[in-house]
This record gives structure tokens, C-alpha cells and sequence, in this order.
């Protein structure tokens, strides 16, 4: 299921750690949306960070190594 925020399209994860991702790659915004409701942006985060998310088997483990306090908006 998909769903918009802030012109962003959220994809519903499986994920104990989030519950939707989404991605402009014009702007470079990653939005994640944690379990526990509050949703967070992200700058300037490359395509290939996304996908690696998108793909991986443990996202809360792929953003705490890939994501977490390295793209600041």
C-alpha cells in the first residue's frame, strides 16, 4: 500500500523498526515514518542509500548503519 506525505510517496514496509519509507530522488529526501508514529526527514541522501534500505533484510539495522545522524536537513 502507498500512501502521500508532503509530496512524497510513503511505501508501506515490513519492519518492526518503521512502517513507511519514502524517496524524492529530485530532491534527494528520504522521509521515514518509525513504528512509534513520528516521521523524519533526510537530505541530500543519495538514490543508492534508498535502495540499499528498500532492499534490505533488517531495515532498522540498514538505518542505524547507513542512515542514522548522517543526513541532516
Amino acid at each position: 500500500m502507498r500512501i502521500r506525505s508532503l509530496d512524497v510517496e510513503m511505501i508501506r514496509v515490513n519492519s518492526r523498526a518503521m512502517s513507511a519509507v519514502g524517496y524524492d530522488p529530485s530532491t534527494q529526501v528520504l522521509k521515514i515514518t518509525f513504528s512509534r508514529g513520528n516521521t523524519y526527514d533526510f537530505c541530500r541522501v543519495p538514490q543508492y542509500i534508498f535502495d540499499g534500505l528498500m532492499g534490505a533484510f533488517s531495515k532498522g539495522t540498514y538505518y542505524n548503519d547507513h542512515i542514522k545522524d548522517r543526513y541532516p536537513c
